[in-house]
């Protein structure tokens, strides 16, 4: 069992899925005494035997918090449920239930005609790097400055605490911006693998460690792309502009075709390419095509 100084900051913890216990258990390693509930008891028992409190409702996990009330629940409407009726006057509020930019604007709102303190946070982590630094994990945070900045030393015990902006919405906009990104590059790398399958004997683990190299050098890229949106003239630093790329394109869907490959991961963008020329704009970079989507 962890034995805590009175130095450190009293936290209430709602909510022990993978990522709740993770919080839980790195706050216990920093020695903050920790008040835990979640609606499966049967989840903070092993929290109650390494130093835990376990409160019986969520309003008594309230009720006990000087320092934050943190939430990470399954999703916005959980945390309505949860807190329904609960006694809010005075507390911080730091939510890290996953949840979309109006939610969290929403959620601020409501945590603000209740008295209380309000931060929304998108975990940029998976469980097994909370606690752990050396695993680069962080979490975005948006909303009440002031707030952030008294907490700050409790909320960079489990992960990194970045902050973005007293706009409420922002660290969950944060949040799915990289997560969407990401989600693009597994397409590409799924379509990568889906291309390469039918040879036999090509050596996966080699092709992965290239891929990766490949990926990490082009990342760069997003620099460049920024740098034309603030400025507005896309054709800004351009080596290979949408023409050059759009032509190459053939060559790729052509590859995808001789290999069997369905190319749904990647037409969709290339489409959108392909739209940006015809509308006069091959002299650009790829920055034009954030237009295309409503984004510029």
């Amino acid at each position: 069992m962890n034995t805590h100084t009175t130095s450190k900051t009293p936290i209430a913890l709602l909510g022990l899925g993978d990522m709740g216990t993770a919080l839980a258990r790195a706050w216990l390693a920093a020695g903050h005494p920790l008040t835990v509930w979640n609606r499966t008891p049967g989840r903070t028992r092993p929290l109650a035997d390494e130093g835990a409190r376990v409160a019986a409702t969520p309003a008594e996990a309230v009720a006990s918090a000087t320092g934050p009330v943190v939430l990470c629940l399954l999703d916005d409407a959980s945390v309505g449920e949860v807190l329904d009726g609960v006694d809010l006057n005075g507390k911080d509020v730091v939510n890290l239930t996953t949840n979309t930019p109006s939610q969290a604007r929403e959620r601020a709102r409501w945590a603000a005609d209740r008295g209380a303190r309000f931060l929304d946070g998108g975990i940029m982590a998976i469980p097994p790097m909370i606690g752990r630094p050396e695993t680069g994990g962080y979490v975005f945070y948006s909303g009440d400055r002031e707030l952030f900045e008294d907490r700050r030393a409790v909320l960079e015990a489990p992960a990194g605490a970045t902050f973005v902006g007293e706009e409420p919405g922002h660290a969950a906009l944060h949040d799915v911006a990289l997560l969407s990104a990401m989600t693009g590059m597994f397409a590409g790398i799924t379509h990568a693998f889906a291309l390469v399958g039918p040879e036999k004997d090509l050596d996966r683990i080699r092709f992965a460690t290239l891929l990766a190299d490949w990926l990490g050098a082009m990342a760069g890229a997003a620099h460049g792309m920024a740098a034309q949106l603030v400025s507005g003239d896309y054709t800004e630093g351009v080596t290979s502009n949408l023409a050059m790329m759009t032509a190459a394109n053939d060559t790729l869907l052509a590859t995808a075709e001789e290999q069997a490959t369905d190319p749904r991961l990647i037409a969709p963008y290339m489409e959108l390419m392909s739209r940006r020329v015809t509308q006069g704009h091959g002299d650009e970079g790829l920055a034009g095509t954030v237009a295309l989507l409503g984004g510029a």
